[in-house]
């Protein structure tokens, strides 16, 4: 095979590998952002986050929040909800990045599916 060909196919089969390790890293910040309250289950996300965060700068106390699976949710103490919010966003999004940084400093194939 031409070396410049094999090249090309090597750095094909990289990025692929490289883009499902990402697409599979991004679903596990996902899963890691499930938040349990109430008998619901929320995604934190950075939506959920802003609304709650405003919720608490308008001195809301209590609110009923619709879950993920569309159940409506009475929270009655909001502060205490957002710091479970804060603390699992928070969570989430550093164990992201760090695994993220693992990812990106890979140079091969077999760097990136061996761990």
């Amino acid at each position: 095979m031409d070396e410049a060909l094999k090249k090309a196919l090597d750095f094909s089969n990289f990025t692929s590998t490289l883009n499902a390790q990402k697409a599979i890293l991004k679903n596990k910040c996902k899963d890691d952002s499930a938040l349990y309250f109430g008998g619901g289950k929320f995604t934190v996300t950075m939506t959920l986050f802003s609304f709650v965060s405003s919720l608490v700068l308008h001195k809301i106390e209590s609110t009923i929040l619709v879950d993920d699976n569309n159940t409506p949710i009475q929270v009655d103490n909001v502060i205490e909800f957002f710091d479970l919010v804060k603390n699992k966003y928070g969570t989430a999004t550093n164990i992201y990045l760090n695994d993220y940084k693992k990812l990106a400093s890979k140079r091969s194939i077999e760097g990136l599916v061996d761990e």
